[in-house]
């Protein structure tokens, strides 16, 4: 279809309204696999006909013809982009010429690029212009951005007076209000609240998922992206920044926006609150979706508004550093950190133990930082698996033996305290009734390997398997916790 389409846009009794639909059906032909390779390969040795297209009356032709010339990604294009862009007078069209020239080689008008951003901040803007002056901006500091890149702030404020929100499983929010005692802290349905000027010893609790700030003047804002950029710019979010950092503006910001929204209409609030906030700021706040330094976060609440929060990745979060290499299957470090927390009381100092299902060897590692183990085993019948937790225990800086080795075939002189693992559940892989069996197997085998009074803490997908196969092999249920009802998980304490 790529050649018939292209010898039906170049003839030459062809009218503006159908070249205009033939190019818009040809970038759709290159999206598909080989598009590209297959509409280049036929051109060689034609006349190209696009560079002329950028000259037609029709300005949606031009649109079309500048964003397919991108397509195509041919570095020759870029001189006729970039003419065309300097001549173009409909302002909806030029950003189209720049979105064009993201993925060629521009930097001899990376100086033009520059001083026109400076000449657009200068623009008085009104209701007419304010769209497309905004997504040139956008389209020129994208430019700009990809190709310098940004200079990261330093962060310097672990001693700034902050007030946090500290997400965590919701089952468990006691886990970590327990390690905040010292603090003014405060629970509410996704995790903790917190006043300190102590970040240090915030960054080592390992059971909350995420560490947000709140800034005084932008708790909450009306779902419309205008006034949410006034809020936002007129919050003490720049005297934040800056109290927080080394250096001065611009600050480099992506939005999330957690509503349910339709994908789309998500995608035009983002990009209209991102062009306020930038316009508002007078660009001491710039929009980068790939080079970005803070996150402004918008949850939409029960009124239909949303509460707003910051998320900054300028503080280097070291808890889980050691976790260089993962499998799909792979338990999240915080789950795995609040699986040990949660069994506590179970535990054992210098203990002998055992992960039967070791994966990349989170559990284990998260085991013997929450307290010191004595020996610990690691088996995993995947050989993959296997390296890549050697790779981890080495940057964890640990010691750990691992085996690579089906469980159900492994051997050992010496007994262990303690059994912790991540239990295999239903993949592609495997199938419910290979999981039932597994675990029936398991039963059976991981008494040969356990010394009296032994305690087993399992992460699991298969709640009712645990409970109908422990108690028929002489285990005992000491605890049972939800992690997950979304998921199926939870983490189980037995004695054997």
């Amino acid at each position: 279809m790529i050649r018939e389409t292209f010898d039906s846009i170049i003839r030459s009794d062809i009218d503006d309204l159908t070249l205009r639909k033939g190019l818009s059906e040809l970038r759709k032909e290159l999206k598909e696999e080989g598009g590209v390779h297959a509409l280049r390969y036929y051109m060689e040795g034609k006349e190209d006909p696009f560079p002329s297209f950028l000259c037609k009356e029709d300005a949606k032709v031009r649109k079309n013809t500048a964003l397919l010339m991108g397509d195509l990604g041919n570095n020759a294009y870029v001189s006729d982009l970039y003419q065309a862009y300097e001549k173009e007078d409909k302002r909806f069209i030029k950003s189209s010429y720049l979105e064009a020239m993201k993925d060629l080689n521009y930097e001899e008008y990376l100086p033009n690029f520059k001083s026109r951003l400076e000449e657009l901040s200068e623009v008085e803007i009104t209701e007419e212009n304010k769209k497309h002056v905004s997504e040139e901006m956008r389209a020129l500091s994208n430019l700009v951005v990809a190709y310098e890149g940004i200079r990261m702030h330093t962060f310097k404020g672990m001693h700034e007076l902050s007030n946090l929100v500290l997400l965590t499983n919701r089952d468990h929010i006691d886990v970590t209000m327990d390690q905040l005692k010292s603090m003014r802290a405060k629970a509410f349905n996704a995790g903790v609240m917190v006043e300190t000027d102590e970040l240090e010893e915030i960054l080592e609790i390992r059971t909350y998922e995420e560490m947000l700030f709140m800034v005084d003047g932008m708790k909450a804002c009306y779902p419309d992206p205008d006034k949410a950029a006034k809020t936002i710019v007129n919050s003490s979010l720049m005297e934040f920044l800056t109290k927080r950092h080394k250096g001065k503006a611009p600050f480099y910001f992506r939005i999330e926006l957690k509503s349910k929204m339709e994908l789309d209409k998500k995608s035009q609030f983002t990009k209209r609150l991102s062009s306020e906030i930038e316009r508002l700021s007078k660009r001491e706040l710039i929009n980068s979706t790939s080079n970005y330094e803070f996150e402004i976060r918008l949850i939409q609440n029960k009124d239909g508004n949303y509460n707003m929060l910051v998320k900054l990745y300028t503080i280097l979060d070291k808890r889980f550093r050691y976790r260089k290499e993962v499998i799909p299957a792979s338990i999240r470090p915080t789950n795995a950190a609040l699986t040990v927390a949660l069994a506590k009381d179970y535990l054992k100092a210098d203990a002998q133990i055992l992960d039967p299902f070791c994966g990349v060897g989170t559990m284990l590692i998260e085991r013997h930082k929450y307290l010191n183990a004595n020996t610990m085993y690691g088996i995993d019948c995947y050989g993959d698996a296997i390296e890549k937790a050697r790779v981890n225990t080495e940057a964890a800086r640990q010691i750990i033996h691992y085996v690579n080795r089906d469980f159900f075939e492994f051997k050992h002189d010496y007994l262990f305290d303690e059994v912790i693992t991540d239990m295999p559940f239903v993949t592609g892989r495997k199938t419910e009734e290979e999981i039932y069996d597994l675990y029936y197997r398991f039963f059976t085998k991981i008494r040969e390997h356990l010394k009296e009074d032994a305690v087993l803490i399992l992460y699991s997908h298969n709640r009712d398997m645990i409970r109908a196969l422990s108690k028929t092999k002489g285990f005992i249920i000491e605890k049972e916790f939800e992690i997950s009802r979304k998921e199926g998980t939870y983490v189980y304490v037995l004695r054997y």
